[in-house]
């Protein structure tokens, strides 16, 4: 495919694009979304969705080992279920997942920019900047593959360091106290902890990108693993670092009153209203470069896609290649849907989506793939799959509770896909 360069990404490349792209939607977007059901047991739920992070990374690094592809869900897919509408669906709740999060990460760069003391703008503006954030992502992705990982490298350093200081002034100011895994006097119960963790999952959902750039990476067969584990450690210790940091500076109903820009005010009593500049500018910072790499993966895999004859392709009179265009498709839906909801919806609905997607990735590994070529164990897919469940019940029931809406957005969103694929599927095998 034109525009693909197999090696263009090196390891630190690939591991700087899944981090850029993880702490930026993840720690910034999601503290305040997680600890409004987690409560008290926000570090522990963010520990949590690391570790089924972990677990369910285990089948993508061992496709990737096998099959390395610069559309690597769509490819996961297609070797389980064939040229089939569940392939195809699939690959877009993937897609669709992802764009999802470019929007979470866009709101969240408007809800910290309106906290620069003097600006005087309201949440009325916070669409419309996530909406400019989008345009300006789309134009620095048509620069090259080495100008994105070079950025997205010394984004990823600044952001991270900015982070730790954080953390680190927080937990010196206020001392290091592990909250209790009790459920008693924690502001939650066990369902709404499970939903939290389905959300907080989406904070490390960012090594897919990583996946979704396979071909590109140099030495893909191993270095693709390597780089999701490397990341996906580096984002555990960040967050662990943060969240402890946050609940020993901010009481729980602090942490729910600026829920949408925490972080920043979570640096108040250690630094000041300096401090609190500094997050601000933090957060921007890592809000602009996760945006750039979810956006730089997520256009590659719908022209991998595109390439698969999974999705239809129209120019709508556009010059130039594929890829340039699927950039156009990609900002175009992500701007739209960071105008249209908040955060909370954002979130609930890239959860939803993600979770479906890996349920039939695991699901169809186990079922179909071919074990002279992929090395993997059984019991480990399995144990994916049940957490997939349980996490997504989670999710299901505060979501019921809270936002029936969305619920039903989801759903219809989901079957309208699935039957649209399957129009499209069944029309290319006639012709």
């Amino acid at each position: 495919m034109s525009g693909y360069k197999e090696g263009s990404l090196s390891l630190t490349g690939a591991v700087s694009m899944g981090t850029g792209v993880m702490i930026g939607a993840g720690i910034f977007a999601l503290t305040g979304e997680v600890a409004s059901f987690a409560g008290n047991l926000l570090m522990w739920a963010f520990v949590a969705a690391g570790f089924v992070a972990g677990l369910t990374s285990y089948t993508y690094i061992k496709m990737s080992n096998a099959y390395p592809s610069a559309g690597g869900i769509g490819m996961i897919l297609k070797k389980c279920y064939g040229k089939s509408a569940v392939t195809a669906w699939g690959a877009l709740l993937m897609y669709f997942s992802m764009i999802i999060n470019e929007s979470l990460v866009a709101r969240t760069f408007g809800n910290y920019v309106i906290q620069i003391e003097g600006l005087g703008w309201g949440a009325e503006v916070v669409p419309w900047l996530g909406l400019g954030l989008v345009i300006i992502s789309f134009l620095v992705n048509i620069l090259s593959n080495k100008w994105i990982e070079t950025f997205s490298f010394i984004m990823a350093l600044i952001k991270g360091t900015g982070l730790l200081f954080l953390a680190l002034g927080g937990l010196y100011a206020s001392g290091v106290d592990l909250p209790s895994l009790s459920f008693e006097q924690s502001g939650t119960s066990p369902l709404n902890f499970l939903g939290a963790v389905a959300l907080g999952v989406l904070a490390f959902k960012g090594f897919t990108t990583i996946t979704n750039s396979g071909s590109e990476i140099k030495e893909p067969h191993k270095n693709v693993g390597r780089a999701i584990m490397i990341a996906l450690g580096i984002c555990l210790v960040v967050y662990i670092l943060v969240t402890l940091a946050v609940g020993s500076s901010l009481s729980l109903e602090e942490i729910l009153q600026a829920k949408n820009y925490s972080l920043a005010e979570a640096a108040r009593p250690s630094y000041g209203s300096l401090g609190v500049s500094v997050m601000v500018g933090l957060a921007i910072v890592a809000t602009v470069s996760g945006i750039i790499a979810s956006m730089f993966a997520v256009s590659r895999m719908l022209a991998m896609l595109t390439d698969m004859e999974l999705v239809p392709h129209r120019h709508f009179g556009m010059p130039g290649s594929i890829q340039k265009h699927t950039l156009v498709y990609t900002a175009v839906l992500a701007g739209l849907l960071t105008v249209i909801f908040d955060v909370s919806s954002i979130a609930a609905l890239g959860a939803f989506f993600y979770i479906a997607m890996d349920l039939l990735i695991h699901y169809g590994v186990l079922r179909h793939a071919n074990r002279n070529e992929v090395n993997f164990r059984p019991w480990i897919l399995k144990l994916a799959i049940t957490v997939d469940v349980v996490i997504l019940g989670g999710l299901l029931y505060v979501k019921a509770k809270s936002d029936l809406t969305i619920l039903a957005i989801t759903g219809l969103t989901m079957v309208v896909i699935y039957f649209y694929e399957r129009h499209f599927i069944n029309e290319s095998d006639d012709k």
